[in-house]
């Protein structure tokens, strides 16, 4: 039969020299927890086992043997349909119709289905304009929450759907291709809204409309679905899949360097340094070099150094919540105060990090620092992050400032 994790810590502590009470200084733990989990009665989770692996220099055979917490896959790909908004006193849900039902509807709601000579030709200053619509949408998605944008991103791809079907190249493509964009980025806001299945959705769905217009796109859409499952927690998906984003050397540096930038996260994920630094240094190189495309920038704009950021987040994962919150510090700095997605995404992983390195002082500073951001932008993948950090707070029974913000945490996960 198979050791436990408990007797394997035992095994492993007492093979180094290291005493019950010294293993706890070194990870932040007490030493009644350590005591429970060698004993059985309590179970590890992967933080707690890589900072063991790190602490007892076991080279993640520990991490190996805990099952990672995953949440759900995303639900297979429905038909070819495509999603209405309807709006009905106040809310706001989604309905999927056919494709052609969806393309008359539209044509109608923009007052030139059924006419002659009344269809909207777009200039280059109308596209433009289009263009800049899109912009703005992306800017007050970083700073609100995504059921106040995703709504307006939705029908704006319908808009430039239809209006691409009615015009002549060389605009009809540049409709497009903007409208694939789109269509990217309400993915992005699915996600962030806990919808991964919309957010598998409009990905796939982005890299169908640009077609054989920017064939390239569908390694981003790879790297989109990697993304995804690093969120659930899937190491061995997201390095999978970002390695297949990459396999058309073809694409877009920028495209390149985002999949090898996930890619480096997944093999953190997993414990693997060597792969970690590796893609990340590949990631560093590639996001070095310029863009190709005049389009809008793909993936992420609101942080200047994804690669120092995409570090720390990892250093946190291999189980060195220590340097993690050290190299945060360093780069919260940089995130502008109008960027409150990112500043709530790597200012929870930053206040994370110092909990899980024993700093719940620094640990509640850090928090109450980005409240508002939190709270502003509404994100699902921020709460997975914000919810171990409620966990880890827990740790400090007596700690009143860790008790209050905990209480705040636990409302607001409601």
């Amino acid at each position: 039969m198979e050791p436990t994790f408990g007797e394997l810590l035992r095994r492993y502590r007492l093979d180094a020299g290291i005493s019950l009470g010294e293993l706890a200084r070194r990870i932040n733990y007490s030493k009644a927890h350590v005591s429970k989990i060698e004993n059985g009665h309590k179970r590890a989770n992967a933080m707690f086992a890589k900072q063991c692996d790190r602490a007892l220099g076991t080279d993640g055979r520990l991490a190996a043997v805990v099952p990672p917490r995953t949440r759900a896959a995303s639900a297979p790909e429905p038909p070819d349909d495509v999603w209405v908004i309807e709006l009905d006193q106040g809310s706001l849900r989604f309905t999927e119709l056919p494709r052609r039902q969806v393309l008359a509807g539209a044509g109608a709601l923009l007052g030139f289905a059924g006419t002659r000579n009344t269809r909207p030709v777009i200039d280059p200053v109308t596209f433009s304009a289009l263009r800049t619509s899109f912009d703005q949408f992306r800017t007050l998605g970083t700073m609100t929450s995504p059921s106040v944008v995703l709504a307006q991103v939705i029908a704006h791809v319908h808009t430039l759907r239809t209006l691409a079907a009615e015009n002549p190249e060389p605009m009809r493509t540049d409709l497009m291709l903007l409208a694939s964009r789109v269509a990217e980025y309400a993915g992005w806001m699915s996600q962030e809204a806990g919808d991964d299945s919309g957010a598998t959705r409009w990905t796939d769905w982005s890299a169908r409309l640009a077609g054989d217009l920017d064939p390239h796109l569908a390694s981003f859409a790879l790297f989109r679905h990697a993304e995804i499952a690093l969120y659930r927690n899937d190491a061995h998906q997201t390095v999978e899949l970002a390695r297949r984003a990459q396999e058309d050397t073809t694409a877009d540096p920028r495209i390149l360097g985002l999949a090898a930038r996930c890619e480096a996260q997944g093999h953190a994920l997993a414990g693997d340094v060597r792969g970690f630094e590796e893609a990340l240094d590949r990631a560093a190189t590639l996001l070095a070099l310029p863009q190709h495309t005049s389009g809008p920038v793909l993936g992420s704009a609101s942080v200047a150094n994804q690669i120092a950021l995409a570090r720390a987040w990892a250093l946190y994962e291999l189980g060195r919540p220590g340097d993690a919150a050290a190299l945060l510090d360093q780069q919260m700095a940089g995130i502008p105060e109008t960027a409150r997605r990112a500043r709530a995404r790597f200012g929870v992983r930053r206040a994370l990090a110092h909990a899980q390195h024993g700093d719940v002082d620094q640990a509640c500073v850090a928090t109450r620092e980005v409240m508002s951001d939190i709270a502003q932008v509404d994100s699902a993948t921020v709460r997975i992050d914000l919810r171990e950090l409620s966990r880890t707070l827990g740790r400090w029974h007596s700690h009143r400032p860790a008790g209050e913000l905990r209480q705040e945490l636990v409302s607001m996960l409601r």
